[in-house]
C-alpha cells in the first residue's frame, strides 16, 4: 500500500498558506513546507512566512529550521523532508507539502536520485569565474547553445543551476533537461493528489503588488539591515531570495527605494509566471482556479475532499 501524500502549491501570493490551515484541519494533518525562502530564520516578512499564532495548532515542518549561512537545496530539502513524512505517518497524520517550490516538489513526489551526479569542480570553478567576468547572461547562453530546454526552464539569475547543468553537460556528453524527464517519468512511491490553486492573472498580479506594500509597511527594509548587521551579505544563496536581494541593493546605495520596490514586484510577477509554466508541465495535477469557485475556501475543500476521496487517500 502507498501511503498518503498531498501536495497544495500553486504561485506566489495565491493564498496557499490560509487554504492550507483549513485542509489540515479536515484531513489530521500536518504541513511541509516546500519553500526555499521561508526555512531560513529572520527572513520572516520577505518570504511571507506564516506565523506561529496563524498556525492554529497544526504542526509544521522546515520553517525556521536553517541560518541564512547554511546552504538549504533540493537534496537538503528531500532528506528532511523524508524524514519528517516518516514522523507525521507514525502520529497517524496525512503529510500535505505545502509551497510553491515546484522542484522540491517533484524531487520528494518521485523520489529523484541525486546521488549519481558526479562533479567536475575545476570545471565549476571554470564557469563561476566565467560569470564573474562576463555576467549570468553570458553563462545562460552558453546552456543554451548545448540545451536549449534546459536554458528555457532555468532562470539566468539562477547561477547555481546554469552551472549544474552545464556541468551535467560536460561530464555526461547528455543534457540535463532530458535526464530531468527521465527521471520525471518514474512512478511515485506515494498515493498523492497535487492540486495547484491559481487566479485570474490580473488578480493574482494585484495580489503580489498588495504584498509587496504590506511588506514594505510592517518593515522589510529594517529586516534586510538587521540582516545586514548579522553579517549576512549578498553572495549568500538566502540573500539573493526575492526582495532581499532588490533591499540589499537599495542600502548599499545602489539604487533608490522606490527603484527597489518596482523591482520586487516586477520580479515577483515574473517568478509567478515561471512558477504557473513549471506546475504546467507536471503530471496528475489538479488545478484548482479560484474564480470558479467564487473565491469561496469551503468550496475549493468541498472540491478538494471529494477528489481526495476518488484517489482513496481519504477514506
Amino acid at each position: 500500500m502507498k501511503k498518503p501524500l498531498i501536495i497544495l502549491t500553486g504561485p506566489t501570493a495565491v493564498g496557499k498558506t490560509e487554504l492550507s490551515i483549513e485542509l489540515a484541519k479536515r484531513v489530521k494533518g500536518s504541513i511541509i513546507s516546500a519553500d526555499s525562502m521561508q526555512v531560513y530564520r529572520h527572513m520572516d516578512i520577505g518570504s511571507a512566512k506564516i506565523r506561529p499564532e496563524e498556525m492554529q495548532g497544526i504542526p509544521h515542518y522546515l520553517i525556521d529550521t536553517f541560518e541564512p549561512d547554511e546552504e538549504f537545496h533540493v537534496v537538503k530539502f528531500q532528506e528532511y523532508a523524508k524524514r519528517y513524512l516518516e514522523e507525521i505517518y507514525a502520529e497517524g497524520r496525512i503529510p500535505i507539502i505545502a509551497g510553491g517550490t515546484g522542484f522540491y516538489i517533484q524531487a520528494l513526489l518521485y523520489d529523484i536520485d541525486f546521488t549519481k551526479e558526479q562533479e567536475d569542480s575545476a570545471y565549476r570553478k571554470e564557469l563561476e569565474q566565467f560569470a564573474k567576468e562576463h555576467g549570468a547572461h553570458a553563462l545562460h547562453e552558453k546552456l543554451r547553445a548545448v540545451d536549449e530546454k534546459a536554458a528555457e526552464e532555468i532562470h539566468e539569475n539562477n547561477v547555481k543551476r546554469v552551472i549544474r547543468a552545464l556541468e551535467f553537460h560536460h561530464l555526461s556528453g547528455g543534457k540535463i533537461s532530458e535526464h530531468n524527464e527521465k527521471e520525471r517519468q518514474k512512478e511515485s512511491p506515494y498515493n498523492f493528489a497535487y492540486f495547484v490553486l491559481n487566479d485570474e492573472r490580473e488578480r493574482l498580479y494585484q495580489r503580489i503588488n498588495q504584498r509587496v506594500d504590506i511588506m514594505m509597511e510592517q518593515g522589510l527594509v529594517e529586516e534586510v539591515q538587521n540582516l545586514k548587521n548579522m553579517g549576512y551579505h549578498k553572495k549568500m544563496v538566502s540573500m539573493q531570495g526575492l526582495g532581499y536581494k532588490e533591499i540589499l541593493e537599495y542600502l548599499d546605495g545602489e539604487c533608490t527605494l522606490d527603484e527597489a520596490i518596482y523591482r520586487i514586484k516586477r520580479d515577483t510577477r515574473h517568478f509567478a509566471k515561471r512558477q504557473l509554466t513549471w506546475f504546467r508541465r507536471e503530471r496528475e495535477v489538479l488545478w484548482v482556479n479560484k474564480q470558479e469557485f467564487q473565491y469561496d475556501n469551503d468550496k475549493i475543500l468541498t472540491y478538494m475532499m471529494s477528489e481526495m476521496k476518488k484517489k482513496q487517500i481519504l477514506v
